[in-house]
């Protein structure tokens, strides 16, 4: 279990005071100074776009769909916003400088952000699959504490934005998890922004709000639990698959966006459905919801499955930084338990563990 120590607060620093911060983007106001019409900045944040970053996001013709904004208006703010940042090719090296920004957020457990290779890192969608009672939800309290966390501890040093859509978010479970991490209960809840969304179409539109608070606030962290329910709900039968797939690539676009644009990790959930073509040797063949549309969009996907007694156990079910024959074929495994103060590492059975080293597959240190 990580070692905390109760004196140490929580202290958020403030977004003038990060240097870092103001390479992360570049606020829309700036195009007033390249020739752009101050009440034409107006009707894009009205949209929801407060970064040149999130506007070269947007295509065109997203863009002329905004009330007030003809092509031409819409031209020259591209035009514009390129002269302010830069989205065009970079070096290798560069790529390598850039990622240094990322951070990442201790899970609560030493195990499980082994696994993860130090933790939720921002700037990705990290996606967690399982049935009911996996522990999906436990992380997800459990990173709304860890990630107020300073950075010296394994934190983020940032706020966090929760979309509820099953109305799973308890704050008092959040209250014995932030005095595990010898953290200020109320402090811990006030940097936490809750919205619980009821359909599909009030889910996009508050992540369409998140912009203007990230814009101004340090945010690190946005969990949506979870991404499919109400995409489930919402959309019925074969004949509204196609809408409901698009629909849904349309929102976790967004995601991938706000992810990149604030460098802010993107933690969901998702469920899980009957797999009728899992195989003959597999006692109850379970896969993710969502199809191929989810799949592609999220960085990072883990498994979670239900152990003895409050364990559970965490897969590698996909990550770019990891060969997927490794990733799936060897199943690295880890297991963790859920206690009274959140997600906590268990015993690690031997047979279970192996070791992914930067020379490849190696077999576990004791």
């Amino acid at each position: 279990m990580l070692a905390f120590k109760p004196e140490e607060q929580l202290q958020l620093v403030e977004r003038e005071e990060i240097d870092d911060e103001e390479d992360l983007f570049e606020a829309i106001d700036k195009l007033i100074s390249h020739g752009i019409n101050a009440g034409d900045v107006k009707k894009l944040q009205d949209a929801g776009i407060y970064t040149c970053n999130g506007l070269m996001m947007h295509t065109k013709k997203n863009l002329t769909g905004i009330k007030g904004l003809s092509e031409a208006k819409v031209e020259k703010i591209c035009e514009a916003a390129e002269k302010i940042v830069n989205f065009g090719y970079i070096t290798g090296s560069d790529a390598l400088l850039k990622r240094k920004a990322v951070v990442k957020i201790t899970t609560g457990s030493q195990a499980l952000d082994e696994l993860l290779g130090g933790g939720i890192e921002t700037s990705a969608i990290t996606e967690a699959f399982g049935e009911f009672r996996s522990g999906k939800t436990q992380l997800a309290h459990t990173l709304c504490v860890s990630t107020q966390l300073p950075t010296s501890m394994k934190g983020g040093n940032g706020k966090v934005a929760y979309i509820d859509t099953e109305g799973t978010f308890r704050p008092d479970r959040v209250v014995p998890i932030a005095e595990r991490f010898g953290m200020d209960a109320g402090a811990v809840l006030d940097n936490i922004i809750y919205a619980r969304a009821y359909t599909y179409e009030h889910q996009y539109n508050l992540l369409l709000g998140l912009a203007a608070k990230m814009a101004e606030e340090p945010f690190r962290l946005l969990i949506v639990d979870s991404v499919i329910a109400l995409f489930r709900v919402d959309f019925t039968g074969r004949g509204e698959l196609a809408d409901r797939q698009q629909k849904l690539a349309q929102m976790l676009s967004r995601l991938i966006k706000i992810a990149e644009e604030f460098n802010v990790a993107v933690y969901m959930t998702n469920q899980v459905i009957a797999d009728p073509g899992g195989g003959v040797f597999i006692s109850d063949p379970k896969k993710p919801a969502g199809g191929h549309v989810l799949a592609h969009a999220a960085t990072i996907r883990l498994m979670f499955r239900k152990g003895k007694g409050e364990q559970r156990v965490c897969k590698v079910f996909d990550a770019p930084n990891l060969p997927e024959s490794e990733a799936i074929s060897f199943s690295y495994y880890i297991s963790f338990s859920i206690t009274d103060s959140s997600v906590v590492e268990s015993s690690l059975t031997k047979e279970h563990i192996f070791q992914i080293t930067a020379g490849g597959i190696a077999d576990a240190k004791d």
